[in-house]
């Protein structure tokens, strides 16, 4: 893969981070508006999938990969980084709630906390395939990490909507009020203003820090992840943007949906575990075809969310009774 490949992606990534800010500029945001949105964001992973199968002799002249692999690779890679996105969206939504962040100012923050990991990934990504060239024996540990993972979520049986304040680890909030000086009150989205000729800074700032941190350790699961689908670290980027990019409109459409999805936490512990053994079978003769990976992701997150809106069913008809 040429610089020059990398180099235009990233342009194209910038464009496409500023068209995010512009259309959600004001602050408010419906939830019509950012079901549009939201849609605007997948199509877009399908045709820049599309440029791929059309034009990956341009992009990667030299991979080992065919054009259908690549734009199957990329499409496996996105919808686990997209169903594994939106676990972060109920973190989000506790760090709001315990921060008391104001309804206009949560897409900055949104946009500060995906700009931050889209930075953090790409900085893993790289050390990742690094490992992975390297050390082939890293891939056990990324699949013995990924299971415990999943088994993890597993035996947590609580609702998102049922979490407490405590599960947000303090550690950012604990490190920047030890070292700035934080106002109580919120200040439009300045992370910072001068106050009585001193320079202090506002709760935005730890509500970023937070929002970070929990970037890292969503990257510490989601990147091991999709090198089970694929070690084609531009198709690894690639699809990180992607699945990033629409996440705070889709943040926006299940805001008020949070309690909904009661079985998201199940499907996502099958996920993690199903990619784990993917991971641990790669180069062997039990290793699991990218496209079945892709079956496997589609077919259990429509059945989670199904099952989850027939279950809401049922409790309004007991409610009703």
């Amino acid at each position: 893969m040429s610089p020059s490949i990398y180099l235009g992606f990233l342009l194209l990534t910038l464009v496409l981070v500023a068209l995010d800010i512009y259309q959600t500029r004001g602050g408010q945001i419906t939830i019509r508006k950012a079901a549009i949105w939201s849609g605007f964001w997948f199509v877009l992973a399908f045709v820049f999938a599309a440029t791929i199968y059309l034009f990956w002799h341009v992009y990667a002249p030299d991979s080992d990969y065919s054009a259908e692999k690549a734009m199957v690779s990329f499409l496996t890679g996105y919808l686990l980084e997209k169903s594994l996105s939106v676990d972060n969206l109920f973190v989000f939504a506790i760090i709001f709630h315990q921060y008391s962040v104001p309804q206009h100012l949560r897409p900055r923050a949104l946009l500060w906390g995906v700009i931050g990991a889209l930075v953090l990934r790409a900085i893993m990504i790289s050390v990742g395939a690094q490992l992975l060239a390297q050390f082939h024996w890293v891939m056990y540990l990324f699949a013995a990490f990924l299971i415990w993972t999943g088994i993890q979520l597993a035996r947590d049986h609580g609702d998102h909507g049922d979490h407490g304040d405590d599960e947000i680890n303090p550690l950012p909030e604990r490190l920047i009020r030890k070292l700035l000086p934080v106002t109580d009150s919120y200040h439009g989205n300045s992370l910072s203003i001068v106050e009585n000729g001193k320079r202090v800074f506002t709760p935005m700032l730890v509500v970023i820090g937070v929002i970070a941190f929990m970037d890292i350790l969503f990257a510490l699961d989601s990147i091991p992840a999709i090198f089970a689908v694929t070690r084609e670290p531009f198709l690894v980027f690639a699809a990180n943007v992607f699945a990033l990019l629409g996440l705070r409109s889709l943040y926006f459409v299940l805001e008020g949906m949070m309690n909904r999805f009661v079985y998201l936490k199940p499907a996502l512990s099958f996920i993690m575990i199903f990619i784990g053994i993917k991971m641990a079978l790669v180069g062997s003769p039990w290793e699991i075809p990218t496209w079945f990976s892709l079956c496997v992701i589609l077919f259990t997150m429509t059945a989670a969310s199904i099952a989850s809106l027939y279950k809401e069913k049922q409790q309004l008809k007991l409610v009703n009774k």
